[in-house]
């Protein structure tokens, strides 16, 4: 089943977050986030990401190079047209997302901006603050040395 096979990798590598398909923004994002609150967290986080990671490929290797001991599945066809046009959205959409997540991430902005004023309220207070400091140490005029 080498369709099947290839199909299963692709969505495999999705979910352990390989750059360049929508897993990997998916983690990044969660690990950026963990780490401006607490960086031991965003360490705990990483060691499950890394242990998922393991254990996918071990589950790969298992399903696809594995012993086919179960006579039910000695026969299966591999992927026929019809399923295979049903996986190609999902493969395309994958790696859209990984390469160019912007229009995903504009369609949530606004929801998940909600969350977070619910869940910390003084977040955007802190922002506005630092954006406030970062603006006038730009604005102030520096001294330029006069050439005689």
């Amino acid at each position: 089943m080498p369709k099947y096979a290839a199909v299963f990798l692709i969505i495999t590598m999705s979910s352990i977050g390989l750059p360049g398909l929508n897993g990997f923004i998916g983690e990044f994002m969660i690990l950026m986030g963990a780490f401006t609150v607490n960086w031991v967290w965003a360490a705990i986080a990483a060691s499950g990401i890394i242990l998922g990671a393991g254990y996918m490929l071990w589950l790969y290797q298992r399903v696809m190079f594995g012993k086919n001991e179960n006579p039910a599945n000695q026969d299966l066809k591999d992927l026929n047209f019809r399923e295979l046009f049903l996986f190609i959205p999902l493969i395309i959409m994958a790696f859209w997302i990984g390469i160019y997540p912007k229009p995903f991430l504009n369609i949530i902005d606004k929801p998940v901006e909600k969350v977070v004023r619910i869940v910390n309220p003084d977040y955007f207070k802190k922002e506005a603050a630092l954006l406030k400091t970062e603006k006038s140490a730009v604005k102030q005029p520096t001294k330029k040395a006069e050439v005689h």
